[in-house]
């Protein structure tokens, strides 16, 4: 089937750092411009976002940052995308949501000038979603061929549900399934952890999908400046980030889980810190062992005892008794005399 143009459409579609809009950067640019005579234009452009590919992101896409080392800034060739699209419609797949509003924030970041007034923007994800609703009515009656009766009611919802669930498994019991890698499976299977495994694909922390495991197990986070970051390197980085988490409006159980991740996180440095320290003499041995270690207790000075200050008497020297007077010392004194 032609489609009826009255201008071109281009089919475009974005690889990226992430899916943050503001913060993540394009990777590759690739557009089939369909004219209205029915001929096409195709062109790919890889693109250096200047800073590192998250790994969960490159799993996804294929590109690392070896495979774009060599290319150009989107600044560079941020003339040359506009001029080839700039008199096209737009179209692609989730492109409402993500791809035109990640290459308007490029284009103004190179400071192109791209005008989307008076342009035309077809989202196919949207005519899917809208066409084959994805709401429990129109499950049960995909799966089962029955309308819900007193639909919205607790119990009606919930009957159906059960019932969706049975058929569904019934239903794939056999179909192949491929992952975003490449790798092939039958996943709905009459196994309540293999449905849980499946069901939860973005391994959320918490169940508001702040948090993720990475293909490591590792905790990242998925929003913000820190998206595809792991939670404990931020941590170390930036530790304000906690404070502002727990100040701020997120779901109770957020907090809960990254309150457990922080003293797992504290516990882990402190403990590292402790063994980077240099280890005390006899600081490991047993008590016993401890005191046989010390020193020999002294035995006691006595202080000096001074004389005057205990008898509180002065100190005399003790005197000899005299010696006898003798013929020799009878002499000497009268040599003494008779000289004198």
């Amino acid at each position: 089937m032609k489609l009826n143009l009255k201008r071109p459409l281009a089919f475009f579609d974005l690889e990226a750092t992430g899916t943050n809009v503001g913060a993540d950067r394009i990777v590759e640019v690739s557009v089939i411009k369909l004219h209205p005579g029915g001929s096409e234009e195709v062109k790919t452009w890889r693109v250096h976002p200047g800073m590192p590919i998250p790994l969960e992101s490159s799993l996804i896409h294929g590109i690392y940052d070896e495979h774009i080392a060599d290319q150009p800034k989107f600044k560079e060739l941020a003339q040359e995308v506009a001029d080839f699209i700039q008199d096209a419609d737009l179209a692609g797949y989730n492109s409402n949501k993500f791809d035109i509003p990640m290459l308007a924030e490029e284009f103004l970041r190179a400071g192109v000038k791209f005008d989307l007034d008076n342009r035309h923007f077809v989202d196919v994800q949207n005519i899917f979603h809208q066409m084959e609703q994805r709401t429990l009515k129109a499950a049960y009656q995909f799966y089962c061929q029955k309308d819900i009766i007193n639909a919205h009611s607790a119990e009606a919802d919930t009957r159906a549900t059960m019932e969706v669930l049975l058929a569904q498994i019934e239903k794939y019991a056999d179909t192949e399934w491929e992952d975003k890698k490449g790798n092939k499976s039958k996943p709905v299977v009459n196994d309540v952890e293999a449905l849980h495994k499946f069901t939860n694909l973005n391994r959320p922390v918490d169940f508001a999908g702040r948090m993720a495991y990475n293909e490591d197990g590792d905790e990242v986070f998925n929003f913000g400046k820190h998206k595809g970051k792991k939670v404990e390197d931020v941590f170390a980085i930036e530790p304000s980030y906690y404070s502002w988490m727990l100040q701020g409006d997120f779901p109770l159980y957020t907090k809960r889980k990254l309150e457990e991740i922080y003293s797992r996180w504290s516990r882990k440095r402190n403990e590292e810190r402790k063994a980077a320290t240099p280890a005390q003499p006899n600081a490991n041995k047993p008590e016993e062992k401890r005191e046989a270690a010390k020193p020999a207790p002294q035995k006691p000075v006595q202080p000096y005892n001074n004389p005057n200050k205990n008898n509180q008497q002065p100190y005399k020297k003790k005197e000899e008794p005299a010696a006898p007077v003798n013929e020799d010392m009878l002499k000497l004194l009268a040599d003494k005399f008779k000289r004198g």
